[in-house]
C-alpha cells in the first residue's frame, strides 16, 4: 500500500477515486468503539434511568450528525481538506483561531482515548500504566502515517470486527434478564438538567468531527451525488454511535465497573476465555479512531503554518515530525490526567461543542447560502488572495458568538447564571443560532453576487 502523498493541497480530478458508500464503514467503526460506549455510560453515572438516558443520546445523535454530515458533502465538491474551506471564511491567516480550536480537540480526544485502552492493553501484555499510553500513541502514530487508504481500508475491516464483538457482548448481557430487571426497575429517576447535558455530550461527540469530515470525502469525484455523500455519512455516523452509545448505557446498568476507567475489560471479560481477541478488537477499534484524530490535527497544523509560510505540500519527514509531536503532546497529558479521567473526558465533550458550533454554523452558512459551494480554490492559499489575511468581520462573529454563549455554560469548574437559572446547558443550541444569523447579517448580501462570479475549481 502506497504512503499518501497528498496533505492540504487540491486533490486533482485525475487522483480522485471511490464511492460514497466508504464513507459509511468508515464513520460506522470510528463510532463503534469504546470510547463513545463512555459517552452512553455518562447519563445513568449521572442518574438517569436507562430509558431516558437512550432517549437523551437518540436525540443528541440525530441532531449533532446533520451539521457533521453537512460537512461532509463539501469534500468532494472541492477537493480540498475542511480547514482549508475554513480560510474563505476567516481569511487564510484568520482561520488560524478555529484551527486551533481543532487541534486542541483532537489531541484531547487522543490522550482521552489513550486512558481508555490503558488497562485494556495491560490485560493483553504486562506493561505499566504510562508505557500502555506510550504503547497507544506509536500505534496511533504508526497508521496516521501511511495515510488516507489505510484508514479507510481499517474502517470497512473494523466495521465487521466489531460488529460482531459489540453484538456479541449485548446477546450476553441480554441472557441474563433477571439481573437486568432488577437494577433497571430500581433506576427510574429522570433530572431534566441531566437529560440535557446527555443530549448535549451525545451532539458534541457527532458535532466534533465537523472540522476534519470532508478530509475523508475530498477524494471522491467531484460529480458525486452531495445528498449520497451525506447520507452515507449520516447514517454510518449516527447508526454506529448511538448503537454504542446505547449499549455504553445498557453496561453501566448491567456491569458498573464499566462507570470506572475500564469499560474495555468489562466488555471482554463477558466472553471468558475469549476475552483476549475480544480485548484486540476492542483495542484496534480505538486506536482507528484515534488515527482519524492524529491524522486530523496534523492536517489543520500543517493548515496554520502553511498559511504564513505559503506551503502547498508536505514532504514525508515533515509529515512524520508533525504527526510525532501532536501524539508525543496528548501521550504526556493522558499520562498527566489518567488518575482523574471522568471529569477531564466530561469537560473535553462539553469544551469542545461551545468553541466548534459557532465555527460549525459560519462554515455551514457560507457554504449553503452566501456562496452556494463556489470559491476560488487557488485563493484559499494565497494571503493576497481574494479571501485576504484576516477576515476580521468573521472573526467577530466567531468571537461574540462563543461569548454570547458564556451565559449558558456548564462544566465542572463553572456554570453560567442563565444554566443555572434552567437547570440545563443549551449553549449549543444557542451557539448555532447565534453564530449562523450574526453571519447572516454581515455576510448575507455577498451571496447574490459571489454565487454568479466564482467557480468552484478556479
Amino acid at each position: 500500500m502506497k504512503l499518501e502523498t497528498r496533505s492540504i493541497e487540491f486533490v486533482p480530478h485525475a487522483e480522485r477515486y471511490g464511492t460514497p458508500k466508504r464513507l459509511f464503514t468508515i464513520w460506522f467503526s470510528s463510532n463503534f468503539q469504546i470510547t463513545a460506549l463512555m459517552v452512553g455510560t455518562l447519563g445513568v453515572a449521572s442518574g438517569l434511568s436507562l430509558g431516558w438516558t437512550l432517549l437523551a443520546l437518540l436525540v443528541g445523535n440525530l441532531i449533532g450528525t446533520v451539521f457533521m454530515a453537512a460537512h461532509s458533502a463539501q469534500g468532494p465538491h472541492l477537493g480540498v481538506p475542511q480547514m482549508i474551506q475554513s480560510r474563505a471564511q476567516f481569511g487564510v491567516h484568520g482561520a488560524a483561531l478555529p484551527l486551533l480550536v481543532m487541534v486542541t480537540a483532537a489531541v484531547l480526544f487522543l490522550a482521552a482515548s489513550g486512558v481508555l485502552m490503558r488497562n485494556a492493553l495491560q490485560a493483553l501484555v504486562p506493561m505499566s500504566d504510562d508505557q500502555a499510553i506510550v504503547v497507544v500513541g506509536l500505534l496511533t502514530f504508526v497508521i496516521g502515517f501511511v495515510g488516507y487508504e489505510l484508514i479507510h481500508r481499517l474502517g470497512a475491516w473494523m466495521s465487521l470486527l466489531s460488529t460482531l464483538v459489540f453484538a456479541g457482548a449485548l446477546v450476553l448481557i441480554l441472557l441474563h434478564p433477571g439481573d437486568m430487571a432488577t437494577t433497571t426497575a430500581v433506576s427510574t429517576g429522570f433530572s431534566f438538567t441531566a437529560f440535557n447535558l446527555i443530549v448535549a455530550q451525545s451532539a458534541s461527540w457527532t458535532l466534533g468531527y465537523g472540522p476534519y469530515v470532508a478530509d475523508y470525502s475530498r477524494y471522491l469525484p467531484a460529480n458525486v451525488n452531495p445528498r449520497a455523500t451525506f447520507w452515507a455519512t449520516y447514517c454510518g455516523c449516527a447508526l454506529g454511535s448511538f448503537a454504542m452509545m446505547a449499549l455504553g448505557a445498557l453496561v453501566a446498568v448491567e456491569l458498573p465497573s464499566a462507570l470506572g476507567h475500564d469499560p474495555a475489560t468489562a466488555i471482554a471479560a463477558l466472553f471468558g476465555p475469549w476475552a483476549p481477541l475480544a480485548l484486540a478488537v476492542i483495542a484496534l477499534g480505538v486506536i482507528q479512531y484515534n488515527v482519524l484524530c492524529l491524522y486530523s490535527a496534523y492536517m489543520s497544523s500543517v493548515t496554520i503554518f502553511g498559511a504564513f509560510k505559503t506551503i502547498r505540500r508536505v514532504t514525508a519527514t515533515a509529515k512524520a515530525l508533525v504527526m510525532a509531536g501532536l501524539t508525543a503532546a496528548a501521550t504526556l497529558i493522558a499520562i498527566a490526567t489518567q488518575y482523574n479521567f471522568d471529569t477531564f473526558f466530561a469537560d473535553i465533550l462539553i469544551g469542545q461543542l461551545y468553541l466548534l458550533i459557532p465555527w460549525s454554523a459560519i462554515n455551514l452558512v457560507d457554504y449553503y447560502w452566501v456562496c452556494r459551494g463556489h470559491y476560488d480554490v487557488g485563493a484559499l492559499y494565497d494571503a493576497k488572495g481574494r479571501y485576504g489575511c484576516f477576515n476580521r468581520r468573521s472573526l467577530a462573529v466567531y468571537a461574540v458568538s462563543i461569548i454570547g454563549t458564556i451565559p449558558f455554560m456548564k462544566l465542572s469548574f463553572y456554570t453560567g447564571f442563565v444554566a443555572e437559572w434552567l437547570g440545563a446547558d443549551i449553549s449549543w443550541a444557542m451557539g448555532l443560532i447565534l453564530a449562523g444569523a450574526l453571519y447572516c447579517m454581515v455576510h448575507g448580501r455577498e451571496s447574490n453576487r459571489l454565487s454568479t462570479t466564482m467557480n468552484a475549481h478556479t
